[in-house]
Order: structure tokens, then sequence, then C-alpha cells
């Protein structure tokens, strides 16, 4: 059936000029795109409304509201939805998100929600999407004329609670992982504290240090691209190679930009001060790859320093604690250069004493990698299951 039959409304939202903070529980806030985009409901990504500015209260977020992105420049970010099951006071819908009102007489806002993130209708989403200068959009109209199963209420609830249970189940195991990795920094922290830095510096330990490739028009992906990380790929202790991005290498780019193994990427610069030169370690998947000129590569001697333990040590507190005390901003974003770089505090610890700092860090990530593998078998299982009750090949065993 299609969407219209059911809906009561389609709404989109308002964006005003707001403050980048987070609105404290007592203020109106916007909800951002990101609040909507992962596909489940997160209220803290919300901007603070200015308290000049008269919040629209019919537009306020409220529990039931399903929510879907009509605009990004992702494409596989338009159209994703989630309903919203609890929400805090005062927090408002955004005019890049649509708010779909279903009759619940006829269509449960939960089964709403799991409908509208299945292949099916992602498939009818991707047909109905339009472009224009990087930007990619759904209408009012085109989600209105989405298909969607039609089911009496009693299944769609049935439905919902299968997914619920689903949910039960990843959201204790991802607290578990949140506590283990909790615990993790916190032992690392500690070893890392323990150790004298005081009269030396990054430059005495490190072979190299080197930016990467400057973009520009020059660079646009032609007859020789090659992948590069960015600044997004580099997270505090880890690299995502989820979205790597292409630019036009050339014949001299491998012997000065390509990454080895064991190299530690530093950013540059950053928005948020406590993200200021936060590093990560290339490894296997990552070799080969160039790099960005918003990235320092460092090199390290491996009979002198464990590369693992060079990175953990510039995500500590001693070196954060360094770059904001000397790092300042007029643009509103934090930047280092290689002579700050170089100055950062650094210990002197015997290789062995590394070695076991680091080993103690890989047997916690360990631990924390295979609870996120069964997460992720758990949420492909849950994919599946919903895709069949939706289908109607299967339906919900009630006994």
């Amino acid at each position: 059936m299609a969407l219209k039959d059911v809906l009561r409304k389609v709404e989109t939202g308002w964006s005003p000029v707001c403050h980048s903070a987070r609105p404290a529980m007592d203020e109106w806030g916007v909800l951002k795109l990101s609040a909507v985009t992962s596909g489940k409901f997160v209220a803290s990504e919300a901007k603070r409304l200015p308290s000049e500015v008269l919040p629209r209260v019919a537009f306020e977020v409220r529990p039931g509201d399903v929510l879907m992105s009509r605009a990004n420049g992702v494409k596989a970010l338009v159209g994703v939805a989630c309903t919203v099951s609890q929400v805090r006071p005062r927090l408002l819908l955004p005019d890049l998100v649509f708010r779909l009102v279903a009759d619940p007489d006829v269509l449960d806002p939960a089964f709403l929600g799991i409908t509208l993130a299945s292949a099916a209708v992602r498939r009818q989403i991707d047909a109905a999407m339009r472009g224009t200068s990087g930007q990619y959009k759904v209408s009012q109209a085109d989600v209105r004329a989405l298909e969607i199963p039609r089911l009496p209420l009693p299944e769609q609830r049935d439905i919902v609670a299968a997914h619920e249970a689903f949910e039960r189940r990843i959201g204790d195991l991802e607290r578990v992982a949140q506590k283990r990795s909790t615990l993790l920094s916190a032992a690392v922290s500690a070893l890392l504290r323990g150790q004298d830095s005081s009269g030396t510096t990054l430059e005495t330990a490190m072979m190299s240090c080197d930016p990467g490739i400057t973009l520009g028009a020059h660079r646009a992906p032609q007859k020789r691209a090659t992948g590069y990380l960015r600044v997004a790929n580099v997270r505090m202790g880890w690299i995502d190679t989820s979205d790597v991005a292409s630019l036009e290498s050339t014949s001299s780019d491998r012997p000065r930009y390509e990454l080895e193994a064991g190299d530690v990427l530093v950013v540059e610069g950053h928005a948020n001060p406590e993200q200021i030169g936060r590093a990560a370690l290339v490894g296997p998947v990552e070799e080969g790859l160039l790099y960005q000129n918003h990235l320092f590569r460092l090199r390290f001697d491996r009979d002198e320093v464990v590369p693992e333990f060079a990175m953990l040590w510039l995500n500590s507190e001693a070196v954060r604690s360094y770059w904001i005390s000397r790092c300042a901003t007029s643009s509103g974003l934090y930047t280092i250069n290689s002579r700050l770089l170089a100055d950062a505090p650094f210990p002197v610890v015997p290789i062995e004493e590394q070695r076991k700092i680091v080993e103690t860090w890989r047997t916690g990530i360990r631990a924390v990698d295979s609870l996120h593998g069964q997460i992720a078998k758990l949420r492909t299982i849950q994919q599946g299951v919903m895709e069949d009750l939706l289908s109607g090949r299967t339906r919900v065993n009630r006994t």
C-alpha cells in the first residue's frame, strides 16, 4: 500500500541560526541531521537555540515521532529514518528532517520506522532521489508515494516486538563493550601516567615527520586514481576505512606519500580542542594508501620505539594537555604545526616496558573487538529476520 494512505501528515521542521554548543536540559535546541542519520534517534545531537529566539513549539519532537532525513550530501544518508521512543523536552525538528505522522488506527509508528529501513523501501528512495551541487534530496511527494507492506496492526506489533528483542540483546552487548573499553582506557592511562616525560620531546624519538598531499583541482581522480586518507578517516586510536576518497596520483607521489604499516598519523587541526593531534596507527589494511596535507606521518626506529606505544602516548592526557595549553584559534579551528609536534613531550621508556604496555592494550582491544563482532553478527541476523517478516516469507511465532 502507498504510505500516503496511512499517513495523517508529513511535516518539515525549522532551522534558525543556532549556537554550536549542545543545549542544557532547560534550554531549547534544534536537532542536527546526525540525530537521525545513524538510523537510531540520538537526542544529544542538537544545537542550542539562542535565548533571544522564540521557539516554534509546534516543531517540538515527541515520543512516537517517526523522523526521516530529507536531504544530505551523501546519498546513503537521504531517507534514513528512526522512531523516537524517548526524548528530552525542548528539542525542535530541523528543516532537513521530515516528521511522518501515522494514522494510529492502521499503522504502528515503530513498525513504520522498521519498514522505512528495509531494503525494499531503500530501493524506492534511491530511485526517487534527486541531486544538485552535491546535495541529494527526496520530496514529501516521494515519501507519500513509498509502498510499504499492508499488514494488520496485531502483526505489525508482533514484528515490532521481535525487533525490540534484538535491540535489547544488542544493547546489552554494546553496554558491555563500552564498559570494557572504558576500563581499558583507564588501565592504559594509568600505565602512561607513570612515565616521566620531563625534558624529553617527540623530536628525539621519531625518525621523520611529514605532512601529506595538498589537494586541488589537479588532484581530481582521472587516469591514476589512488586512495588517500583524510582527517575524517583518522580517529583517536583507529583508522576508519569505510569511506576512503580518491585523488589523481603522479609517479612521484608513492615514494613520498605512501603509507606503511607502523606509521602513525596525527591530525593537524580540529574545532574541538580535545581532538587536536589525535593519532592512529597505520595497519596492513591501510598500507599503500596516500594521505592528505592536514595529517602528519610519523615514523620511528622500531628498535627504540614501538609504534603502538607512540600512538597511545600521543592520545594520552599528557599530550592532550600540551596541545590545549599551546594551541589558540581565532577561526574556530585549532591547528598544530611540525615544530609544535616535535616539541611535544615524549617519555624515555625501555623497549620492553613499551611492549608490556602495548600488550595490555592489544589484549583489551581484542576483547572489545570480539564483542563488536558479535554485535555486527546480530545486526545482520536482525536485518534478515525483519526482511523475511516484512515480505511475508515468515511470521512471528507467538508460542
